[in-house]
């Protein structure tokens, strides 16, 4: 019943492992086979505190390739990526120093920062014509633990499957196990943490300018809007 991003016959096509983690206290083996895994190259499906997400370890130029093949993003898009603080992002962007303040009172949270890169960001992930891409820093416990146990960003590109017959029955949602079938045979691990999948996007800042631009309003954005005000 929902559309899988791939056809069946797809070189990918073949059963995720799944991977159940708990969404507040990640059992750090698992976590340390997940970590392996991505190194290796693998594409998983994975929580994090906005929508599920499809990523890789952003050092795996191959894994970054499969990920724009599933979205079907061409290579003009920019893809976001998880880092796991401020200090970390300050390694893959350039970050001035309105930037630091604004982006110091926002995260952890949902929030996704557009930002010139440094040299670490391969080009396959940055816009190339801007040299900008999207960096996030979650507020999610699975999420962290990755990157943690990884060392270094986390490509994150949201997982939404459409379902036909819920858009006709205007009923937008499903349920992650619908959403894991819709995926399977399509990225390598799947990430379980007995969550449900989030619905609302992350509020998007263009901080590449003198001071930050709002370009799409998500998660968060009323605590946005109060910080510019205050």
């Amino acid at each position: 019943m929902y559309d899988c991003p791939l056809p069946i016959d797809s070189p990918f096509f073949a059963m995720a492992r799944i991977y159940e983690l708990h969404p507040k206290d990640p059992q750090s083996r698992h976590v340390e086979q997940v970590v392996k895994q991505l190194r290796d190259g693998a594409v998983m499906l994975y929580p994090t505190d906005t929508v599920y997400a499809i990523g890789c370890d952003l050092n795996s130029k191959q894994a970054i390739k499969r990920v724009r093949e599933i979205k079907q993003m061409s290579n003009e898009k920019p893809l976001t990526f998880l880092c796991s603080s401020l200090s970390n992002i300050a390694e893959y962007a350039v970050v001035q120093d309105f930037a630091y303040k604004v982006m110091r009172h926002l995260i952890p949270g949902p929030y996704t920062f557009v930002l010139p890169t440094t040299k670490l960001v391969p080009k396959l992930v940055m816009s190339p014509k801007r040299k900008t891409t999207g960096i996030r820093v979650p507020d999610h416990k699975v999420s962290q633990a990755l990157l943690a146990e990884l060392g270094n960003p986390i490509v994150s590109t949201s997982a939404h499957v459409t379902d036909p017959d819920a858009i006709a029955a205007e009923v937008p949602y499903y349920s992650r196990y619908e959403l894991f079938d819709a995926l399977d045979g399509v990225v390598d691990l799947i990430i379980d943490s007995d969550e449900e999948p989030g619905y609302n996007v992350s509020t998007i800042l263009d901080m590449t300018d003198s001071e930050p631009l709002v370009v799409r309003k998500g998660l968060g954005y009323e605590e946005v809007d109060m910080f510019e005000m205050a």
